[in-house]
């Protein structure tokens, strides 16, 4: 689109004159305004994707990539089930559990429940509760020994630590000549467990599988399969290749489904953040504008020789065009080299600021993510660069154009 004419008169117009220094500032304000717009485009899109990787790992240490269960809440093939799984080249691993409603008791501290069957053994191929221990480990977990392990909140809510004792109630109820009576047993606390969720570390409590099933009259049925992939993204598509498989007669779900709504929110704001701070590009481009609005009315003599030496008005619009597509490059190139820069390095960034200014941005008292994460994608980088380079682009079509509708005769009259 640009000759070297058009180019080698852009760069020089660039350049400041004595007597168009303001100009010159205003160019130089609109690529620091578009550098900064990148810069934090990049960063903040960085930290909320670390958020979003941060928070969906503490979910999938307790949530499998895929779960198979029955219409009726329970499955008593779960075996086959677990071959037909494995059979899929995603699947790397699978474990059945029992989950049910209850509530634990300890003194007078009451506290409902999830109760989770597992099996200690096959449990590390779909989920890392195994690496979350802070005291104890599954392996304590020993049919008909009747032991729990509690999430740190539950048993803070409780009161109870490794070796005490805890009565578990159950929805199901004993027919005595008494009457109507609540299904209760008690259990040991053998282990406890941190992942980092309140909603799992506050109302998850795990018992052996076996111990499971007796206590909810489940006999060798279970509650489903849990699966684990090699890549969790594929999880919606092998959901859909599970169903319209061997598995049509059950209900599959991907790890999606779980927290969806969560899924959906950090999207949406990823989305609204990202708008906002276009606004800053945004802000800046129109300074481009009106830079060049003003070399436009300061160089009409220029233009008009330029005319009668015989530049066509495409090439006076070129001329223009150069010099206000260079801001905008100039300044995407310098809100690149920041934004990845401080991306790359918010780990030492933050904590120097915190240093600096003697107080924490994320406090450990209060939230559970205490560290500003950073996960950066390319492809958002590249998709921020462009927009920022097209609003630069569009910015400069109105000043090139009017310049190339400047007729020779009005502009040198008065010179």
């Amino acid at each position: 689109m640009f000759r070297p004419l058009e180019i080698a008169i852009g760069l020089r117009y660039t350049r400041a004159k004595r007597r168009n220094h303001f100009i010159s500032f205003i160019s130089l304000t609109s690529m620091l305004g578009i550098a900064l717009g990148v810069t934090a485009l990049i960063t903040v899109m960085s930290v909320m994707n670390g958020f979003e990787k941060e928070v969906r790992g503490r979910i999938l240490d307790m949530v499998s990539h895929l779960t198979v269960t029955g219409f009726d809440g329970r499955l008593r093939d779960w075996s086959d089930v677990s071959m037909q799984l494995r059979e899929n080249p995603q699947v790397v691993g699978t474990a059945p559990y029992v989950e049910a409603q209850g509530m634990l008791i300890h003194g007078r501290k009451v506290n409902g429940t999830l109760i989770r069957g597992i099996d200690p053994a096959q449990e590390p191929a779909v989920s890392n509760v195994g690496r979350k221990m802070v005291e104890g480990t599954l392996d304590v977990l020993e049919p008909g020994r009747f032991r729990i392990v509690l999430g740190r909140d539950l048993a803070r809510i409780l009161g109870v630590e490794v070796g005490d004792k805890v009565t578990l109630v159950t929805p199901s109820a004993n027919v005595t000549p008494a009457g109507v009576m609540p299904r209760l047993k008690q259990f040991t606390v053998a282990g406890i467990f941190y992942v980092g969720m309140f909603e799992y570390d506050s109302s998850l409590a795990l018992i052996h599988l076996n111990d499971a099933q007796r206590l909810f009259r489940l006999g060798d049925a279970v509650t489903g399969v849990r699966a684990r992939l090699k890549d969790l993204f594929m999880a919606p598509q092998v959901r859909y290749e599970l169903q319209q498989g061997g598995l049509m007669d059950y209900w599959v779900r991907d790890w999606s489904s779980y927290h969806a709504n969560w899924f959906r929110a950090v999207k949406i704001e990823k989305r609204m953040i990202f708008l906002l701070l276009l606004l800053i590009v945004a802000v800046a481009a129109f300074n481009i504008v009106s830079t060049l609005v003003m070399l436009v009315t300061d160089k009409q003599s220029d233009i008009a020789i330029l005319r009668t030496l015989g530049a066509s008005p495409r090439s006076i619009m070129g001329i223009f065009m150069v010099q206000g597509t260079l801001i905008g490059v100039i300044g995407t190139l310098l809100g690149i080299v920041g934004g990845v820069s401080l991306a790359l390095n918010l780990d030492t960034v933050v904590p120097f600021v915190e240093r600096l200014f003697g107080f924490h941005i994320l406090d450990p008292g209060i939230y559970y993510i205490s560290e500003l994460p950073s996960d950066l994608h390319w492809d958002d980088v590249w998709t921020i660069v462009g927009v920022a380079f097209a609003l630069g682009l569009l910015s400069t079509l109105y000043p090139a154009w009017r310049a190339s509708r400047l007729q020779p005769a009005e502009a040198l009259r008065y010179e």
